[in-house]
């Protein structure tokens, strides 16, 4: 049984897979259509909560809900579908933590190594930004709830919806396709993309594409978790800056103008370093028949009429 056929491990009920979804794509389609008709500066409102309440509180108010909204994700999923969250994470007996820690640690170490050479070849893009007492609560906060934010993105894009679309369309390319275009999309609200413009949008969809390619490759979200985890987390640790979503104590703070770079930033993760972190998981972990992966046909398993009765 692959990835998406895991789904049938529960009771199906197609019209479960809209509810928790449309919910929060709703909100943030709402939050975008406020933006555009209120003509709201989202950066200024921002920047005034953060001047107001503090950089780690604005952070946990901001990662607090994408707690309570994985655990009504998980509760959807046990209690309304009857299916395992072993299940939704993968197609292996177990959830494979190395495969999470290997891809956590792989980028976390990747991505920090460009920080540090971006900082060497271009001091002046960066301020120290390092204060002892407030980086050490900013730690405490990101280790405990930049993990759970970026898991329920996992679960939701990667997890519950390519496997609901994957059902339902019989097939691997447009699950994969459906969630990367609507992971783009949620980042639609984002200060990024009023500073760098929509451009910025080929970043987050191509970033969505990644981490599908890597989930159904592997058959199972550990990849995507743990990369997914580390983007932010060491995001959140080494780097701010005053026009992005996550304000922190961070141990830099990026000056530059980033409409100079936008095109080199954008462009060089989606199709230089992404490209090289497939080939590095598929030698790892052996991936072969892609063409079945990414694009074959997901059989109906006789499972589905037992557990749907």
């Amino acid at each position: 049984m692959n990835y998406i056929q895991q789904a049938y491990t529960g009771k199906l009920g197609y019209w479960k897979y809209f509810v928790i979804p449309g919910l929060f794509l709703g909100m943030m389609l709402l939050q975008f259509l406020m933006i555009l008709v209120l003509d709201l500066d989202v950066d200024a409102i921002i920047k005034n909560e953060v001047a107001n309440k503090g950089k780690n509180r604005f952070l946990i108010e901001s990662l607090v809900p994408m707690v309570i909204a994985l655990a009504a994700l998980f509760f959807w999923v046990k209690y309304i579908h009857g299916q395992s969250i072993t299940s939704l994470t993968t197609a292996r007996k177990k959830i494979d933590w190395k495969r999470i820690l290997f891809s956590f640690f792989l980028w976390g170490i990747l991505s920090s190594g460009l920080v540090l050479i971006d900082y060497v070849a271009t001091p002046e893009n960066y301020l120290p930004n390092f204060e002892l007492e407030p980086f050490l609560y900013l730690a405490a906060i990101a280790i405990l709830l930049v993990p759970i934010q970026t898991s329920f993105e996992e679960y939701l894009f990667r997890g519950y919806l390519m496997q609901g679309i994957g059902v339902m369309a019989k097939n691997r390319w447009l699950p994969l396709v459906i969630t990367s275009v609507l992971f783009g999309v949620m980042h639609i609200a984002n200060p990024e993309v009023g500073k760098l413009g929509y451009f910025i949008m080929v970043y987050y969809i191509g970033t969505g594409f990644f981490l599908g390619i890597i989930t159904l490759m592997d058959e199972g979200l550990e990849l995507a978790l743990g990369f997914h985890a580390a983007n932010n987390l060491f995001t959140a640790l080494l780097v701010t800056a005053d026009w992005t979503a996550f304000q922190t104590h961070s141990i830099l703070k990026d000056v530059s103008d980033p409409t100079e770079s936008s095109i080199f930033q954008i462009v060089l993760p989606v199709f230089v370093i992404f490209p090289i972190l497939l080939i590095i998981f598929s030698k790892r972990y052996q991936w072969t028949n892609w063409k079945d992966k990414l694009f074959g046909t997901i059989e109906k398993l006789e499972i589905e009429a037992e557990q749907t009765k």
